[in-house]
C-alpha cells in the first residue's frame, strides 16, 4: 500500500490570484484564532488519543518553516490543537467556496494556493510571513497522500526555505487517516502521534535548480526519518528515528 505508485499531482482548475495574499493579523482575526483553536482542542480531545514526541524542538517564535506529511483531514485539527502557537497555513483554492470550511479558513486567515500551477503570489506570501517573523506550515507533498505513505515532494517548500533562510522544522503525523477518523465508533478515541524533529537548514548548492531539487529531497527525507516504515512511502530507504 505505502509503496504503490501515486496518482498524478492535482492541478487547480480554478484561477483566482486576487485571493492569494498573506492574511493580516487584525484584532478580530487574533480573537477568532484563539476561539477556534479552543474549540478544535475540545474536538481533538474527544476524537483522538494523542502521543506527542519532540515538542522541545518546536520554536517559541518565528521565523520558522514547518513541513509535514499529509495523510488525512484531521492533520489540521491535530496541529491546531496541540502545537503551542498558531501557525500560518496554506490551503487549496478549491476550499474557498466550500460552505463547510471556506468561511472558517477565511476567518482564520490562510494563504490560498493554486496546486500544480506557477503561483508566485503564494510563494511571495509565504516569504512575507517568514519575513514578519511568523511560523509557516507547508505539506510539501502538495496534497493528501493517495498511497498511505509519503509521496514525492513538490518544490515550493524548498524554494521558500532557500529564499528566506529560515530554519525548517519537520513534523510527522500518524493515525489521522480519514478511514480511521471518520470510521471511529461513538466515543472512541483514535490513537495518533505528532512528532516534531530537530530544526535544519536547506543546503545551498552551486546551481539554483539543483539547490531546490536537493532541498526538496532533504526536506522529505527529514520527515521520513520521523515516521514508521509503513508511512515512509517512496522514502522508505531513510533510516527511521520514529
Amino acid at each position: 500500500m505505502a509503496n504503490e505508485p501515486s496518482k498524478p499531482k492535482p492541478v487547480s482548475e480554478i484561477w483566482r490570484p486576487e485571493l492569494v495574499t498573506l492574511p493580516r493579523l487584525t484584532f478580530a482575526r487574533r480573537v477568532f484564532r484563539v476561539l477556534i483553536i479552543q474549540f478544535i482542542r475540545a474536538v481533538a480531545f474527544f476524537t483522538m488519543r494523542v502521543k506527542m514526541r519532540g515538542m522541545e524542538n518546536f520554536p517559541a517564535r518565528g521565523p520558522a518553516l514547518i513541513v509535514l506529511n499529509h495523510i488525512g483531514d484531521a492533520d489540521v485539527l491535530l496541529l491546531a490543537a496541540y502545537l503551542p502557537v498558531a501557525i500560518e497555513g496554506m490551503g487549496k483554492i478549491e476550499l474557498f467556496d466550500d460552505w463547510r470550511v471556506g468561511p472558517i479558513l477565511s476567518a482564520y486567515g490562510i494563504i490560498w494556493i493554486h496546486r500544480g500551477r506557477s503561483d508566485r503570489r503564494a510563494l511571495r506570501a509565504g516569504l512575507d510571513a517568514l519575513a514578519e517573523g511568523r511560523i509557516l506550515g507547508i505539506a510539501p507533498e502538495g496534497r493528501q497522500t493517495t498511497t498511505d505513505g509519503l509521496e514525492e515532494g513538490t518544490e515550493g517548500a524548498a524554494f521558500i526555505a532557500l529564499k528566506s533562510g529560515a530554519p525548517v522544522i519537520p513534523i510527522a503525523l500518524t493515525g489521522t487517516e480519514n478511514e480511521k477518523i471518520y470510521g471511529r465508533k461513538w466515543l472512541e478515541r483514535i490513537p495518533v502521534t505528532l512528532t516534531v524533529g530537530k530544526s535544519f537548514y536547506v543546503k545551498e548548492q552551486a546551481d539554483r535548480h539543483e539547490s531546490i531539487r536537493a532541498g526538496t529531497r532533504q526536506i522529505m527525507e527529514e520527515i521520513a526519518r520521523l515516521l514508521p516504515k509503513e508511512y515512509q512511502g517512496i522514502y522508505s530507504y531513510v533510516s527511521n528515528d520514529g
